[in-house]
Formats: structure tokens, C-alpha cells, sequence
């Protein structure tokens, strides 16, 4: 009697042996819901003509049981594969890059059937080889990267095979695409300035490597700054963000050590920020009183390190939130013109 009560209902016999044996389908999904199969699969790709109670009831069975789509038996039927690829230099994990970047895209990407797939390359190798990979394989509909140049193989590559992208940082290449960046000009200049409050007239900057597109707007905004400011400005010399902690230390003890060191000095990221403290202090002098120093942040652990350092956020999660609305509406047909951000 329990039985025959409880048959066809949620969480009746007949409907835990058809999803808990097996990977849940559209079927699984229909059944508990007392729907059509077609009605199912409309309700959970959010078709227009299908009512908003249908669709909540729709996906709300889907979570509970677990369902995801087969990824192979919808790249049959539509051509698609629901899945944004997020090529990320491996060295960018280093102080949270990657993991808040993964997390920005993943709180868009959980709303929809898209999933993420992450794919690594060490910036020893041709950052062309992921993408390339990517687009031959057909293994996503859509593809984020990071570390743009000025004149991006990767953007030409991808504009001229028609695959949707966006560019965590801008080119200059004249080829319209979608892009989510920081404003690095203004970073440097405001940074100068704040340097300058605080006495400081023989300033240096540590910059991004020279091949991205970033270091003109870095170095641009801070000579302006300089310039403005009445004071001296220099690029240290040998050394970026890039270079290896140890080696960025080393140097920079060595050129806090010399009569014309500066005393105050702009740094491009977080990691630097901290092994340049470390090359400060190793040459004896004092943050906050012989030398100050400026730098961007992700993160609130330059100032429990060093409270007197100036520090700006730049928000790499939200970069991830951004770009992953850029390429999705990019996938759905939106102009590039219209997805592009500074922030």
C-alpha cells in the first residue's frame, strides 16, 4: 500500500532506484517531475516559452539529484561542448592569482551549463600552444587568458577561427575584442603622488615585463606622475615583477646599498612588493622612515606584513566575474565593442 502510494512520487521507491543506479538523465528528471522529456530539456536551457514556475520546479529537481549534462551527446546534437577554457601562466598562482581569478569565473559559470576547465602553461613555452590546442581539439566554446601584448598572437588567432574569447588585460592591435582590465595607468600616477606626501623625490618603479601591454600604461602613468610632481623618476634597472623572489631580492639589497638609491619606489605586484621590502631591509634601512613604497594588491596581506606600505586593490575576482560575462555574451552573439571593462 506504502508502496504503491509512494510509486512515481519524489523520493518514492521507483524514483531512488532511478537516480541513485544511475547518472541521472533527462528521463530521471521528467519522471519526477511528471513533465515531458522535451519540456525537461527546454526548461533547463531556459527556453522563452517555457512558464518561469516550470523552469524553477525543473531546476531545482536537477540539483537535488544531481544532473549533468552529457557533455559528448551535446556536442552531437548542437555542435557545443558548455565548457569556457581559462588559460592561466602558471606562475600566476603566486599571491592568489589564479585561484581568485577561477573563483570570479566560477560564480557566473555555476549559474549556467557551462563548466570550467583550467589549462596551465609555464611562461617558459609558447603561450600560443594551449590555444591552439584548444581551438584544433574543439574542446571549448569559449576561452579567458591573461598577460595580453600589444600585438597578441593569440587575439589574432582567435578573431581570424571565429572562437569567442576574452582577454584579462587590453592589445593594441586594432582588432576589437572583449576585455576586462585595471586601470594601471592611473594605479602609478595616483601611487606618485601618495610618495610624494610623504617627502619622496628620487622615486623608481618596478615594473611588469616589458612585452606586455600593461607595462606602457604602468610606466606611462608614473613618469606623468613624475613629471607633474617635480621630482626624479627611473625604471629599476634588470629586474621586473617576473623575476624569480630570490634573484628580485638580491637586487634590489644590492641598489638600496648605493648613495642615489631611491626613496620611494612603486611596485607592480604583490609577491614583488614583498621581496622588495625583503632587499630594503636586507640593506639596512627602514620602511616608513628611509624609504617608502607603493604597490597594487588582491589580497589584505601587504598591510599585516608591512602596515606603513601603500597598497591600491585591484580585485582579481571581480576580473573573473567580468570576463566570464564578457565571453559568455560574446558565445551569445553580443558585439565586442560592448564587453569591455576597466576597473
Amino acid at each position: 500500500m506504502d508502496s504503491e502510494a509512494n510509486n512515481g512520487k519524489p523520493g518514492g521507491p521507483e524514483s531512488r532506484i532511478t537516480h541513485e543506479n544511475d547518472r541521472p538523465t533527462l528521463k530521471t528528471i521528467a519522471f519526477m517531475a511528471g513533465l515531458g522529456v522535451t519540456t525537461v530539456s527546454r526548461a533547463l536551457k531556459d527556453a522563452p516559452e517555457i512558464g518561469i514556475e516550470t523552469k524553477k520546479r525543473v531546476q531545482l529537481i536537477a540539483k537535488q539529484v544531481g544532473y549533468r549534462p552529457n557533455r559528448a551527446g551535446v556536442r552531437l546534437r548542437t555542435g557545443k561542448t558548455n565548457v569556457i577554457a581559462l588559460v592561466l601562466n602558471t606562475q600566476d598562482e603566486i599571491m592568489g592569482f589564479t585561484s581568485h581569478v577561477i573563483h570570479g569565473v566560477s560564480e557566473v559559470l555555476s549559474n549556467t551549463q557551462y563548466h570550467l576547465i583550467v589549462t596551465p602553461y609555464s611562461h617558459s613555452k609558447d603561450p600560443m600552444e594551449p590555444v591552439r590546442y584548444i581551438v584544433e581539439t574543439g574542446s571549448a566554446d569559449g576561452i579567458i587568458f591573461s598577460r595580453t601584448e600589444p600585438d597578441d598572437a593569440r587575439v589574432r588567432y582567435l578573431s581570424e577561427h571565429n572562437v569567442p574569447f576574452a582577454t584579462h588585460g587590453r592589445t593594441d592591435m586594432g582588432i576589437e575584442h572583449p576585455f576586462h582590465d585595471f586601470d594601471n595607468y592611473s594605479f602609478a600616477r595616483n601611487v606618485v603622488a601618495k610618495l610624494v606626501e610623504r617627502g619622496r623625490r628620487q622615486l623608481a618603479i618596478l615594473t611588469p615585463p616589458a612585452h606586455l601591454t600593461y607595462y606602457g600604461h604602468m610606466v606611462g602613468g608614473f613618469f606623468d606622475g613624475v613629471q607633474e610632481s617635480g621630482c626624479t623618476g627611473t625604471i629599476l634597472p634588470g629586474i621586473d615583477i617576473d623575476t624569480p623572489l630570490d634573484a628580485l631580492r638580491l637586487r634590489v639589497e644590492e641598489i638600496m646599498r648605493r648613495s642615489d638609491r631611491p626613496d620611494g619606489i612603486v611596485c607592480g605586484s604583490s609577491a614583488s612588493t614583498i621581496a622588495t621590502v625583503a632587499g630594503i631591509e636586507a640593506a639596512g634601512l627602514r620602511i616608513g622612515g628611509d624609504v617608502d613604497v607603493a604597490s597594487k594588491q588582491s589580497t589584505d596581506i601587504l598591510p599585516w606584513f608591512r602596515p606603513e606600505l601603500i597598497v591600491i586593490n585591484e580585485s582579481f575576482q571581480l576580473a573573473g566575474r567580468k570576463l566570464a560575462q564578457a565571453v559568455l555574451a560574446r558565445i551569445a552573439g553580443a558585439d565586442a565593442c560592448t564587453l569591455q571593462s576597466i576597473g
